[in-house]
């Protein structure tokens, strides 16, 4: 089997363990995005806070792929509709059909953008993971900037959805080019040492 995600390297072979450990992988995932919810700023001009959650879909994206990180993401939402606080933004269904309802179901989209492009490679170097991560930051923009417009209109969607949030996700993709280059170069240099 090709490694193209991190959890790649580390999933077994045999089917039945690899099984287990996609789903053990997508509970962790789901998780993780519990918790990136309640690191969260709320700004006076916005409906929708600053929270780690960006942050976490794009690199569980990247580290998960496609489908194990689109499966985390689901999860992450069901157990938000179960009424576990789990969402930066409300309780239960109520925070889906509310003013980050478009963020979250988003990031489902972006899950997929960003995981395709990693299993593609684009998380090995600086320049193709900045490359996938604006994806998914646009990706994440259009769903809840459209939902927000929908709700209000395109200049107060711009102006409470985007434009407070745009240097702190540049921040974001530049820590993400960071991390994920630096980490596969690491796991490559600890498989050589093991080969030695």
């Amino acid at each position: 089997m090709i490694k193209n995600t991190v959890v790649d390297v580390f999933r077994p072979d045999e089917k039945v363990s690899a099984v287990l450990y996609d789903a053990i992988v997508v509970i962790c995932g789901s998780l993780i995005l519990c918790l990136s919810a309640q690191v969260k700023v709320y700004l006076p001009i916005s409906p929708v806070p600053i929270t780690g959650q960006t942050f976490a879909v794009l690199m569980l994206a990247a580290m998960l792929g496609s489908r194990r990180g689109g499966l985390a993401v689901i999860a992450y939402l069901m157990e938000g509709v179960a009424g576990l606080p789990v969402f930066a933004g409300g309780i239960g269904l109520v925070a889906l059909i509310g003013p980050t309802g478009g963020y979250l179901v988003g990031f489902i989209a972006v899950a997929y953008v960003v995981g395709k492009l990693a299993e593609m490679g684009w998380g090995r170097r600086v320049s193709t993971t900045i490359a996938a991560m604006l994806a998914g930051e646009i990706v994440l923009y259009t769903f809840g900037v459209c939902w927000l417009a929908i709700m209000t209109n395109i200049r107060t969607a711009l102006v409470i959805g985007l434009y407070p949030f745009i240097v702190g996700d540049i921040l974001k993709v530049i820590l993400a080019a960071a991390v994920l280059p630096a980490g596969w170069k690491l796991l490559n240099y600890l498989k050589i040492k093991d080969t030695q």
